[in-house]
């Protein structure tokens, strides 16, 4: 096998896990008692309000899905956190930031990873959360066991919501994304967690690889539907971007391009009118979506401002890009 450096001049989807793993650079060098980053910032809540979210970035072990297009595997470690550290970073955190409702503990991968977050953890991180009214935590849907409902019971009265990676309905593509996981696997974990009084949002993204722009818009609005038809009560639109390794490999082949930017403002506006759960859009880096420097601004103020009031707002008219 080649090394991490080393590209192959060809990808054949779909790929393993180490032919991912060939493609990447180098990671990001990440404190095992330190947070990686945090911030707080306002979100349209499960209750019809707006609240401030504290989102924790945790350092631990990477993932071990290795999802096609995942880079979140930069900030991780190759090996386990010890005992405590967890802990250690959420308070450190804690301590740097004004006090919320709700606080997202995401971790670059599952929290219920025993491999990343330690179950004897698991005691002392509800002391520290369980005083908000939510708390968030990410995982896979193969990982939704009974360790859900003993964390849901440490962490009472505040309520557990689960964010599952759905990505897409359209199962070719979910196949090829190695994900691991099936429809089936996914509406196991729903009904198991709906079951326990966990809440849940999806992940979405808008176009993944092989897709072209009509048909990454229907199938993403067809995931959302397939989400709420399964009592998911948030998705979050991802526009699938490239910055791993392995999706710059698959664009020069035109086996991948990002969304444009009308396509996430037009997936967006159809999911809000379709009034059946909060619906969000990822704006991380959403400049290199809208090109039109004379409107990109207004687009993405639009973006922010409906994911907040999850209204639909009057569209942006631009002359220089005439959309």
């Amino acid at each position: 096998m080649p090394d991490s450096n080393s590209h192959q001049s060809q990808v054949d989807l779909p790929l393993n896990d180490q032919q991912i793993v060939d493609f990447r650079s180098k990671r990001n060098q990440v404190n095992s008692r330190r947070p990686y980053a945090y911030l707080v910032e306002p979100e349209f809540h499960a209750t019809g309000k707006l609240v401030d979210v504290a989102t924790l970035f945790l350092t631990n072990r990477e993932c071990p899905y290795r999802c096609l297009m995942c880079d979140l595997w930069k900030n991780t470690l190759t090996e386990s956190v010890a005992v405590g550290d967890i802990p250690e970073q959420i308070r450190c955190a804690l301590s740097q930031l004004p006090a919320t409702e709700v606080i997202k503990l995401y971790n670059s991968g599952n929290f219920f990873d025993r491999q990343a977050i330690p179950p004897e953890d698991y005691g002392e991180i509800a002391e520290l959360v369980r005083h908000f009214d939510t708390v968030i935590v990410e995982n896979h849907p193969n990982l939704c066991r009974d360790a859900c409902l003993e964390f849901r019971d440490m962490i009472a009265p505040a309520q557990l919501e689960i964010a599952l990676g759905l990505e897409t309905c359209h199962p070719p593509t979910l196949k090829l994304l190695n994900k691991r996981m099936t429809l089936a696997d996914f509406d196991r974990a729903a009904r198991f967690l709906n079951a326990a009084n966990i809440r849940t949002r999806a992940f979405l993204l808008l176009k993944p690889p092989m897709m072209d722009e009509e048909q990454a818009i229907q199938w993403t609005l067809k995931s959302l539907d397939y989400a709420f038809d399964r009592n998911v009560n948030s998705c979050s639109i991802i526009p699938t971007r490239a910055g791993n390794g392995v999706m710059e490999q698959l664009q020069k082949q035109q086996l991948f391009s990002p969304p444009q930017g009308s396509s996430l403002e037009r997936v967006f506006q159809l999911g809000l009118q379709k009034k059946r759960g909060r619906v969000f859009v990822d704006l991380w880096d959403s400049e290199q979506f809208f090109p039109c420097l004379t409107c990109q601004a207004a687009r993405i103020q639009r973006l922010a401002e409906m994911n907040l009031k999850q209204q639909v707002l009057p569209e942006i008219v631009c002359a220089e890009c005439t959309s």
